[in-house]
C-alpha cells in the first residue's frame, strides 16, 4: 500500500483550507486518510501552517512520498531537514545532540525570517493607511478651498444687490 503525504481540501469556494494528511495513494483527494498531520491556510499572509513535524518525519522514514506542494510545506516547516538529519544519525555521521542542535538553530533562523516578513507587511499596511489619510485630507482641503470662494461671491452679490436696491430706491425718490 503506497502512502502519500498530500493535501486534502476543505473550506468554501474561493477560500481554500487544507489538511496535510498521510493517505493511501489510491484514495480520493478528499477521501479516507491514515493520519492527519497538520493544516495549511493559504488565505492569510504569511500563510498559516500547523504541522506535527515528528509525525511527518515518522511517515517519511516509513517510505511515504510527499506530493510537490506537500514537500514544499514540509520543507518550509523543517520536516524534510529533520528527516535528513535523522538519516545522518542512523549512518553515524552525526550524534543525536548535534542533529537536534542543528535543527533548533534552523528553526530559530526560520522564525526570525517569518517575523521580519510579518513586521514588513504591517509596516507597509501602516504606511499605506498614512498615505491614504494624507490624500484624503488633501482632497478635503481642496473641497473646502473650492467651496469658500463661492460663499464669498454669494455674500458679495447679496451686498451688491442690497446696495443696488438702496440706489434704485433713492433714484425713485
Amino acid at each position: 500500500m503506497p502512502v502519500k503525504i498530500r493535501l486534502q481540501r476543505h473550506g468554501k469556494k474561493g477560500k481554500p483550507y487544507y489538511w496535510i494528511v498521510a493517505a493511501d495513494a489510491r484514495a480520493k483527494r478528499d477521501g479516507k486518510y491514515l493520519e492527519k498531520l497538520g493544516a495549511y491556510n493559504p488565505n492569510t499572509n504569511p500563510a498559516t501552517v500547523e504541522l506535527n513535524v515528528d509525525g511527518a518525519v515518522q511517515w517519511l522514514q516509513n517510505g511515504a512520498q510527499p506530493t510537490d506542494t506537500a514537500r514544499a510545506i514540509l520543507s518550509y516547516k523543517g520536516a524534510m531537514l529533520k528527516n535528513h538529519l535523522a538519516g545522518g544519525v542512523r549512518k553515524g555521521a552525526l550524534t543525536e545532540e548535534q542533529a537536534e542542535e542543528k535543527f533548533n538553530a534552523w528553526l530559530e533562523e526560520k522564525a526570525a525570517k517569518i517575523q521580519s516578513k510579518a513586521e514588513g507587511l504591517s509596516e507597509a499596511q501602516q504606511k499605506a493607511k498614512a498615505e491614504a489619510l494624507a490624500a484624503e485630507k488633501a482632497v478635503n482641503e481642496a473641497r473646502i478651498a473650492a467651496a469658500a470662494p463661492v460663499e464669498e461671491e454669494a455674500e458679495v452679490t447679496e451686498e451688491a444687490q442690497a446696495e443696488g436696491e438702496v440706489v434704485a430706491s433713492s433714484e425713485e425718490e
